[in-house]
């Protein structure tokens, strides 16, 4: 009797016989900024795996076939651990299930979406990226605020204000430089201690920073001030998540560049507090 295996073989079929994770951007909140890809995967996924940030826009181009799983993360509150949606998006593709791993801006800028796809290659699961806008270029946009400027940026940082261990520790001398605009995702919570950071390794306290709440969608807030007065004006207009910070001189382009809703109509000076 021939006792050989082929085990080549074996996982050959069952890669065959395995759904596809397609992780997909959903972009910073309007529905229409999602790519033309991204909603007809929707519409013909088997399962949708979705988090906090994606609206109720996105959603609705869910097709009707599909189940609807929800994983959000709020801050000090994880509807299921890292962990188990890994462990989940496995078992989905391994029943044959074409999955949609949903996530808001573009998920491979502080949405984990690595973390995901280095656990579905070691399991062999077969997946692909679909990548969205992320929220720094969709939020800044609308808020009218260029990330760069001939005259005033010449580079653009990314950093999230909400590290693994929960610190905010993050490299203050580079951050504090002229010439670059710094967007902070998740910083919230920490802003005040943001501003004072900046300040402290070299900033000045009148320069232009703003905060952009719910961004891109109609009920967009933006507070425009400084280092000095960001902080207090977002606590007075009580902004609250998701929101993000944008550092630098290109802020005092708003009021000139204000476009989307009532923002047009009443943006202020990027010296003083400022909301629409």
């Amino acid at each position: 009797m021939n006792s050989f295996v082929d085990i080549p073989a074996m996982m050959a079929a069952c890669r065959a016989s395995c759904g596809t994770v397609h992780l997909v951007g959903a972009g910073p909140g309007d529905p229409e900024l999602l790519t033309l890809r991204a909603a007809r995967l929707l519409a013909q996924a088997d399962v949708v795996v979705y988090d906090h940030l994606v609206g109720p826009g996105v959603m609705a181009l869910v097709g009707p076939q599909a189940e609807c799983i929800y994983v959000g993360k709020e801050r000090s509150h994880h509807s299921m651990a890292q962990e188990d949606i890994n462990a989940l998006l496995v078992r989905l593709a391994r029943a044959g299930r074409q999955v949609v791993r949903l996530k808001g801006g573009d998920p491979f800028v502080f949405g984990r979406g690595g973390e995901e796809l280095q656990i579905l290659a070691a399991e062999g699961v077969p997946f692909q990226v679909v990548p969205g806008i992320t929220a720094a270029c969709g939020v800044a946009s609308y808020a009218g605020i260029p990330l760069t400027h001939r005259d005033y940026a010449q580079s653009c940082t990314f950093v999230t204000g909400h590290l693994k261990d929960g610190s905010c520790n993050l490299d203050w001398p580079a951050l504090a430089r002229p010439r670059q605009t710094v967007v902070i995702y998740m910083g919230l919570t920490g802003l005040a201690d943001i501003c004072t950071q900046l300040m402290k390794h070299g900033l000045s306290a009148d320069w232009p920073a703003a905060v952009v709440a719910q961004g891109t969608l109609d009920v967009q807030r933006v507070v425009a001030a400084t280092l000095g007065t960001l902080a207090e004006a977002v606590a007075r207009e009580g902004l609250q998540s998701p929101c993000l910070t944008i550092v630098g001189e290109v802020v005092r382009l708003r009021e000139e560049l204000a476009w989307f809703g009532h923002q047009a109509a009443h943006a202020g000076n990027a010296g003083d507090a400022s909301n629409a």
